[in-house]
């Protein structure tokens, strides 16, 4: 497969520092600006964890609480009852994807506008490009990707605290770790932009005007390099094991971050922290997070037991099999657990029934199926097109610049899907047979 990848910055973490970092390639297709280890990508979804490192100081602090109701803190916008029942939902829930809340993924905001306020974005109002978002799911009970959930945590870290959101961020987040190359500033600065890589989609192809711009920053806004991740996940790893890291967090709270949220989560097993992606036990056990967005991929990785980990960013959504190959070999030089040289998700979950035909009330259908090559997608007369898994409910065509993300309803079945394609997001629902 073509990769069409202008560049790439990657880091290695060895002993719990910083062994060694560079960048790759041109910032876009065509130019003669070079990627160097300080060259920022937008990070995509690792967004997430760095983001719940502020909530944990803020906890901390005693400015927040995990377990308070969110909306004793929400001052701006509450989340909305349904008809007439009011959900509960805490930050814990929020963090760890488990709220029950809607709308999986952002697709992002043309840098030219118009760009939609983080009210307007929670309601799903006209200016908004994704559905307003609710709690549709029992919180508490199960699992279910939503940074629609983290956007909520966002406004009530916002209003609990009266901050601007990127401000905050650096003063709890970035500058202690030393990331100084970082920011979650949306839209990015000018100064800023000049030294950014460009986002490219599919075929070598920028976006206009360089990238999509996030007011979804806790969820998607991060602009970071690969070498401040790394600093960032070997502070974190310090906490984990008991020192007293740059971030100032205390190892319990770290911990804490990195456990089991449900009851029927276990150790050792794949599970959503808080913030954090984890999967295995003892020695191989790691956490970290993917990120992306319109034209960016990213991957961030950390095994705490042995000091080890790896930071790989990339400017092309057609890159994205370069992660593994780039992390694999990473790991062989670093010595990371031979087991655990693989994405935290790739084959399609046990017993998981997409297959079926979604619609939505434009008379837009789309059929997948599923076979024992996996899925694959069809669209009036075209071609089915085939769907890798990137987790339990994210798939990407390899063909296409095409992604997929389905949701469940309470019986575990998938009850609806978003397609998004070349900056367009499609939801439907699934008929019943």
């Amino acid at each position: 497969m073509q990769c069409a990848t202008p560049g790439v910055s990657i880091a290695a973490i060895d002993g719990f520092e910083v062994a060694w970092s560079y960048g790759f390639g041109k910032l876009a297709v065509g130019a003669i600006e070079e990627v160097t280890s300080g060259t920022p990508f937008q990070a995509g979804s690792i967004s997430k964890p760095v983001f719940a490192l502020a909530v944990m100081k803020l906890v901390e602090a005693g400015t927040l609480d995990l377990d308070t109701d969110v909306n004793n803190y929400l001052k701006s916008w509450q989340v909305p009852a349904n008809d007439g029942w009011q959900p509960r939902v805490t930050l814990r829930q929020l963090l760890s994807h488990t709220a029950g809340t809607t709308v999986h993924g952002f697709p992002g905001y043309p840098p030219e506008g118009p760009l939609s306020a983080l009210r307007q974005i929670l309601q799903g109002e006209p200016l908004s490009n994704t559905a307003p978002i609710l709690v549709d799911i029992l919180p508490g009970t199960q699992f279910r990707y939503s940074g629609g959930g983290t956007t909520i945590a966002q406004q009530a870290v916002v209003d609990a605290t009266g901050r601007p959101f990127a401000d905050l961020m650096r003063e709890l987040i970035l500058d202690p770790a030393g990331m100084k190359h970082s920011t979650f500033e949306q839209p990015l600065p000018p100064e800023k932009a000049a030294l950014a890589a460009k986002a490219h989609p599919w075929n070598g192809v920028p976006i206009r005007g360089g990238w999509h711009v996030y007011p979804e920053m806790a969820a998607a806004g991060l602009w970071t390099t690969a070498s401040d991740l790394a600093r960032l996940g070997s502070e974190v790893m310090r906490a984990f094991r008991g020192e007293k890291p740059a971030l100032g967090l205390k190892q319990a709270t770290v911990m804490e971050m990195l456990r089991p949220q449900l009851p029927d989560q276990k150790a050792g097993q794949d599970f959503s922290g808080l913030g954090w992606a984890c999967s295995g036990a003892d020695e191989e056990f790691r956490f970290g997070h993917d990120g992306w967005n319109a034209g960016f991929v990213a991957r961030l990785t950390l095994f705490p037991a042995l000091g080890k980990g790896a930071a790989v960013m990339i400017n092309s959504v057609q890159g994205w099999p370069l992660l593994d190959e780039i992390i694999n070999a990473i790991g062989r030089e670093f010595g990371f657990p031979a087991s655990q040289r693989t994405p935290l998700a790739k084959t399609m979950p046990p017993g998981a029934d997409y297959s079926g035909l979604y619609t939505n009330q434009d008379g837009v259908a789309f059929e997948v199926t599923q076979g024992p090559e996996g899925l694959a997608l069809k669209f009036e007369q075209q071609a089915p097109i085939p769907l890798v898994p990137a987790s339990d409910d994210e798939f990407f065509a390899t063909v296409l610049n095409l992604r997929v993300n389905f949701a469940k309803s309470d019986a575990g079945l998938s009850a609806s899907m978003t397609v998004q394609s070349g900056g367009k997001t499609i939801n439907l629902t699934r008929k019943n047979e």
